[in-house]
């Protein structure tokens, strides 16, 4: 049953590039989309909190319920998660859609979870690691490569080569993110972070937003607007950070990462259903060594691992 929720959660998320570049098309702005987006999955998110200080929880959950961080510090790590994880990674993501297509940006995004296994290598050197992650790494960034300069010519996209740097940055963005976020998680429990990341999320974007021209009554109030605003906010964000959350618990964190690989195909696939935006070349290849690069990390087969004698040499 979880595997199912996972398969369809994934599904849900890599139908949000999409949701987002119908969203663009109709006179939204990157920073509109998520102003109103993450407003719905923060209030939300609010009313869960609310609704748990009210019931009955042991001492050492309440914690979780609290609305402000425990010290100055944390307040301010949750400000450059707010950052890292919110505005900056939305934005590049979202400016991203407006320049090239949705798979590209889809397949660039998942590279997040190996730029942040090379990052934590980086700050912690005096960790070992083996050789799976630089041949993972090399894989990967080669398909990168190749959706970026091998879909620079299509023209279904105004600007392939900055849409596709554009989802590049958001990538580092998030992987930033996932390194800021986790002590936080582990202190703070995952209902409170997540609550204060969207927040401050949507207070950094503010001086974007409001330096934008306002959106009119007219765009706000199609139906292929608000209904994929809808989705976003409370299908894509607040219901499926809950089942994610659950599908972790029972599948465990390492079971459920993998499924997170089918991101990207499910953006092609509705994105050639809705947007009629094909799969060139470029993006099968690079895309195919995307994913090897992701497996060959997240597996570490064993023929690549290291002899144990140079792991303590």
């Amino acid at each position: 049953m979880y595997h199912i929720l996972a398969v369809l959660t994934i599904l849900i998320w890599g139908i949000t590039f999409v949701s987002t570049k119908v969203l663009l098309t109709n006179g939204l702005t990157p920073s509109g989309i998520f102003i109103l987006r993450f407003s719905l999955a923060y209030l939300g998110l609010a009313l869960l909190q609310i609704y748990r200080q009210h019931r009955r929880v042991p001492a050492q959950e309440k914690t979780y319920s609290s609305w402000f961080c425990s010290n100055w510090k944390d307040e301010l790590t949750m400000l450059a998660a707010g950052l890292s994880g919110g505005s900056i990674y939305f934005l590049t993501e979202n400016n991203a859609l407006k320049y090239t297509l949705a798979g590209n940006v889809s397949f660039i995004v998942c590279l997040s979870p190996l730029i942040t296994a090379i990052l934590a290598y980086c700050i912690r050197r005096n960790e070992h690691t083996d050789r799976s992650l630089w041949i993972g790494s090399l894989i990967a960034f080669f398909g990168v490569t190749f959706i970026i300069y091998g879909s620079a010519m299509e023209g279904s996209s105004s600007n392939p080569l900055l849409g596709n740097l554009l989802a590049l940055g958001g990538s580092l963005s998030w992987s930033v993110y996932q390194l800021i976020v986790n002590p936080l998680t582990n202190r703070y429990g995952t209902l409170m972070t997540t609550r204060k990341v969207f927040g401050y999320g949507l207070l950094t974007i503010l001086p974007v937003f409001l330096s934008e021209q306002p959106l009119t009554l007219d765009i706000l109030t199609r139906p292929v607007v608000w209904g994929n605003l809808l989705f976003l906010g409370i299908v894509a964000s607040l219901l499926c950070y809950l089942s994610w959350n659950k599908i972790v618990e029972q599948l465990g964190s390492i079971v459920s990462a993998n499924y997170i690989y089918l991101d990207p195909l499910s953006t092609c696939l509705f994105s050639y259903l809705l947007l009629d935006e094909g799969l060139t070349a470029g993006i099968v290849i690079g895309g195919v060594a995307i994913l090897s690069g992701l497996y060959i990390v997240a597996t570490r087969p064993k023929f690549l691992l290291k002899p144990i004698r140079n792991r303590i040499s």
